[in-house]
């Protein structure tokens, strides 16, 4: 019988330890391709290989391990999540997904536990996208879609991903070694922290992710007409900060009726004066959904009650597309174990949608994925105030054990 409690405490103490290895002296900030990650593949993988797993990083700089089942030809089962973080981050994010499931496989090697799979834990180098504004790098890699002109993304100090590659002591012509063959591949399962406050509210500890939402994000150009604010009459205005005030709460509705999320998270405004009329404001639109056909219904009106507001205040609208990702759908079967493994904890099972992206995203791509959420305090994440508690995490690595050890 596992000591889920113990193993629990254990994989705490480990975030602890692994969110102090930070490029920062003032707060958790680690990227992609640094010394602090290659730091952070080194106590990881010394932990993979205490718990009985062989150990490489990848063309790609990822870190795996693998807990070998007995079969060399046997089919693999990857489970994981990154070890990057963002600027002033928290030690949970990720990490999370990567140390849960490297200690647990301690436990099932000290009791002679067997699987009649390989179970392949896997810490990605970049899923933040920090560094070189390019998310997914790590898992990206796995399906072998990585474009030449990658190559020449350049981080804030000019150094291109190709000369960060070779100072880490890889070579971006040989990334395509990291693609893995799919023929073998049961599944890839990802823990997470929800990073929202739905199992919070619902007072769970765990929750099964259903889709990942699909999102696309847009900067709305909006020109009118600067004037002196105290001589042109309010009838005769082209305000473009008005018209982009209405557009926002047009915004907001369309969602609400839609059952999407829509965010305004950016506003720029000139001439930007106390005394001056906006002439020209832009501001940005994320707009998500689990189903793209919703989404894509929501931004349609979004896009007529836009038109219609700018045609109304005689302003000029228009927009640039800078993002666009579909929906990914969880695989059906591997929900249905987690719900079942749920509810041998004596916890009513909960399906939620995951409004954030995750390298499950990419990794649905050669293989079926599920994801496991863990309750986060107050829903707050990518911030140094990210906390969870250890009776959780003792839940979620009762879930996992049950998931991998009934799965065939």
């Amino acid at each position: 019988m596992l000591d889920f409690q113990t193993l629990a405490n254990l994989a705490m103490s480990r975030l602890e330890e692994l969110g102090n290895i930070s490029q920062s002296a003032d707060y958790l900030d680690r990227r992609y391709l640094s010394p602090e990650h290659q730091q952070a593949n080194q106590l990881v993988g010394g932990w993979m290989q205490d718990a009985g797993m062989s150990t490489w990083q990848d063309a790609a700089g990822n870190l795996w391990g693998r807990f070998a089942a007995p079969e060399p030809d046997a089919p693999r089962f990857i489970l994981g999540s990154h070890l990057d973080t963002v600027p002033n981050g928290g030690k949970y994010d990720g990490m999370l997904g990567v140390v849960a499931p490297v200690t647990l496989i301690g436990a099932l090697h000290e009791s002679g536990i067997k699987l009649p799979f390989h179970l392949d834990v896997v810490g990605f180098g970049d899923e933040e996208g920090t560094r070189f504004r390019s998310t997914l790098l790590g898992s990206r890699a796995l399906t072998g879609k990585w474009p030449q002109s990658w190559a020449d993304l350049e981080d804030e100090n000019g150094i291109t991903l190709r000369q960060a590659m070779a100072q880490f002591g890889l070579e971006f012509d040989q990334v395509l070694q990291a693609k893995l063959p799919t023929g073998n591949i049961k599944g890839y399962l990802e823990l997470h922290i929800e990073q929202g406050p739905v199992l919070e509210q619902q007072n769970l500890p765990v929750g099964v992710v259903s889709a990942i939402a699909g999102a696309k994000r847009f900067e709305f150009i909006i020109t009118g007409m600067a004037g002196h604010a105290g001589t042109v009459p309010m009838t005769l205005r082209q305000d473009a900060l008005a018209a982009t005030s209405e557009m926002i709460l047009a915004i907001e509705s369309c969602a609400k009726r839609h059952d999407v999320v829509a965010t305004v998270g950016q506003i720029s405004n000139r001439p930007n004066g106390v005394n001056v009329i906006s002439g020209l404001t832009t501001f940005s639109l994320d707009i998500r959904s689990e189903l793209d056909e919703r989404r894509e219904a929501a931004l349609e009106d979004i896009l007529q009650q836009l038109n219609a507001i700018a045609e109304r205040r005689n302003v000029r609208l228009d927009r640039i597309e800078t993002h666009a990702a579909n929906a990914v759908q969880c695989d059906p079967a591997l929900q249905a174990l987690l719900r079942q493994a749920i509810a041998t904890q004596n916890i009513a099972p909960y399906t939620l949608f995951s409004g954030a992206g995750h390298d499950a995203m990419a990794i649905a791509e050669i293989c079926p994925i599920a994801m496991l959420f863990l309750r986060c305090d107050k829903g707050i994440s990518h911030h140094p105030a990210e906390s969870i508690h250890t009776q959780d995490v003792a839940t979620a690595l009762a879930v996992l054990s049950h998931t991998l050890q009934h799965f065939t």
